[in-house]
């Protein structure tokens, strides 16, 4: 018997969760930070700004190396460089399986993510199909029904309510990558499978309902989803 509870919507992240765009993030802030400012991302870092809204992750970036620059400009500075990187960004191993079989299963998706309208637009233009599948996506930052980015749960909330039938939170599963995101899922009230990056400790995964190294992983059965064939 499963120790988790039946779901009837699925709710996902997309940045290193459905798309492998982690390696881009990193690489642009990487570069911004050590080529302009002399600043080291750690790790530590980049745990700490893993799925938050843009401005939110320049914010905690300016705070925690004290840099003198206003959040807003070290947004657009990572901006367009990222935009630059995103042509051409892989789907995640097993991405396309599970969202053809949930979609083929007639169970309700849908996307939340932190991203913006035009840096989702690069990422998605070779991905149409696959994102076609999805009954509706919801962009954290141009959003003005989410007030506030993950870790609050408003982006989980407000996606739940945009299904035709308007699912208990507790009847949605969420998939994330980020312990921010996770956090942001468990405070909806929602169950959190977590596919956590290498670079995440093992303890800030301790709050996800189940973690898998790969969606390749997933039964879907132990959520009282249909199995695969």
């Amino acid at each position: 018997m499963s120790n988790y509870l039946p779901v009837t919507h699925v709710i996902f992240d997309m940045d290193g969760l459905l798309l492998d765009s982690e390696k881009v993030y990193l690489s642009s802030m990487t570069d911004v930070l050590l080529n302009k400012y002399g600043k080291i991302y750690t790790d530590e870092l980049r745990v700490k700004v893993m799925g938050t809204v843009p401005l939110n992750t320049a914010t905690i970036l300016v705070n925690e190396l004290g840099l003198d620059i206003a959040p807003t400009d070290l947004m657009e500075e990572f901006y367009e460089v990222q935009l630059q990187r995103m042509v051409n960004v892989p789907l995640m191993p097993g991405a396309t399986r599970l969202i053809n079989h949930l979609s083929e299963n007639n169970v309700p998706i849908a996307v939340a993510t932190s991203s913006g309208k035009e840096t989702f637009k690069v990422k998605s233009a070779d991905h149409q199909e696959f994102f076609s599948k999805f009954h509706h996506i919801v962009l954290g930052s141009a959003d003005p029904e989410v007030k506030d980015g993950k870790p609050a749960p408003d982006i989980f909330l407000v996606c739940a309510s945009r299904f035709d039938d308007k699912p208990k939170p507790g009847k949605c599963l969420v998939f994330e990558d980020a312990p921010n995101g996770v956090t942001a899922a468990r405070a909806a009230g929602m169950q959190a499978v977590m596919v956590p990056d290498k670079v995440i400790p093992i303890e800030k995964t301790s709050h996800a309902t189940q973690v898998i190294t790969s969606l390749e992983q997933f039964k879907p059965e132990d959520f009282g989803l249909p199995p695969f064939k």
